[in-house]
């Protein structure tokens, strides 16, 4: 199978979009990830997957700590900056245990970094949960490779 094909079949799930944001270098740093998970309970656990070719993934040894916004519907352009699709500077965070979370999200975490996995052209952070802010609306979901939102119809 080609990398296209496998690309095409991963578009066909449907995943929520969240920011992940940390202060390296002096400064907040952001991404888009679309590649996170719950992993446990107990202790209470996520994981996010960072691409080789990132700022993230090149100063993974720099990150302790970071943010997980979980974007509603009215942020897709938020997703897009973050994701390099905009060229705009954005600078509406908030903060969450000391850590840069994006204002108005649907959820936010603040994290600890346990572990980290090589795994094929990706890190995975694996990060304790250390404090959670949870909101009100509806998220926005990425499926077949556009944003899409949550219909109300039934």
């Amino acid at each position: 199978m080609s990398k296209q094909e496998f690309r095409k079949a991963m578009s066909k799930f449907a995943t929520g979009i969240t920011v992940v944001t940390t202060e390296f270098d002096n400064e907040v740093q952001g991404m888009t990830v679309n590649a996170f998970m719950s992993v446990s309970l107990d202790p209470q656990l996520i994981t996010i997957s960072l691409d080789h070719k990132t700022s993230f993934y090149q100063n993974a040894d720099k990150i302790k700590r970071f943010g997980v916004s979980i974007l509603r519907e009215e942020q897709k352009e938020v997703s897009m900056i973050f994701a390099k699709q905009v060229d705009k500077k954005y600078d509406d965070y908030n903060t969450l245990d000391g850590i840069p979370v994006i204002n108005d999200s649907l959820t936010t975490l603040a994290c600890s970094v346990v572990n980290t996995v090589e795994a094929g052209d990706h890190m995975l952070l694996i990060a304790e949960v250390d404090k959670i802010k949870l909101a009100e609306g509806n998220p926005i979901i990425y499926y077949n490779s556009g944003y899409e939102k949550i219909s109300e119809e039934q």
